[in-house]
């Protein structure tokens, strides 16, 4: 099983879950290009994204894999499966849908890049200057996780190449054709998937499912992670 992270996220970002589907099965969590520990490069697009991913597994010895993506993770799943079928058994899209979205990020990564940095700056520090770009609490610790505290602080990710490809990751230009089990989980709370998306997805994939997330936000398996748990292994068995 392979797992993929969303935007300013992390392999780490997936934990428990990745855990415990661990019991079961042979599971990979990825950092995607600029994220968590992989290299940082040039974004470009999703079709590349997906190479990354096939590339790795192909360096890893997978020959076929089922593929949990959320958000833009989400994305660089559907953009694997129609470019190599062959390889993704099975597909589950957390809240995400195959379109462009509107540009709400570049606000943050603009934000983020403009975090002022000075040596030995306590997480407390980074939060309070973050605060006013970034009022959520909840995001704005999750989007700190990406910073490296200490004698010379600084991003972790490939932040000024996020923030220059954004328009790439916003968008959506893949096509083609996945025949097989595709489920499409969305939170209950969220917006990401609406339900004028759905001819979009049965247009590329034809044994699309539905399913929704009871008292989940976009980032449903940290709001439920039992109930996204069990859901992913009620569908991959």
């Amino acid at each position: 099983m392979v797992l993929l992270h969303g935007l300013f996220g992390s392999a780490a970002n997936w934990g428990r879950v990745q855990r415990r589907l661990a019991e079961a099965h042979d599971v990979l969590a990825l950092d995607l290009r600029n994220h968590g520990s992989s290299p940082h490069g040039v974004v470009e697009g999703y079709a590349a994204m997906a190479e990354d991913v096939a590339e790795t597994l192909a360096a890893e010895g997978v020959k076929a894999a089922s593929v949990v993506g959320h958000s833009m993770g989400g994305k660089v799943a559907m953009a694997l499966a129609l470019a190599h079928p062959a390889l993704v058994t099975r597909l589950l899209v957390a809240d995400i849908a195959p379109v462009a979205y509107e540009p709400h990020f570049r606000t943050i990564a603009a934000a983020m890049q403009a975090l002022p940095l000075h040596p030995d700056m306590t997480r407390a520090e980074a939060s309070a200057a973050f605060e006013p770009a970034v009022p959520d609490p909840v995001l704005r610790g999750f989007l700190l996780q990406n910073l490296r505290f200490g004698g010379a602080p600084g991003w972790r990710i490939g932040l000024e190449e996020i923030a220059a490809g954004l328009p790439a990751i916003e968008g959506w230009p893949a096509s083609g054709h996945y025949d097989g089990p595709v489920l499409v989980l969305r939170g209950e709370q969220s917006d990401y998937v609406r339900p004028e998306h759905r001819p979009l997805f049965r247009a590329l994939f034809p044994a699309v499912r539905f399913a929704t997330l009871r008292d989940a936000g976009h980032w449903l398996h940290a709001d439920q992670p039992d109930a996204f748990l069990a859901t992913v292994r009620a569908f991959v068995g």
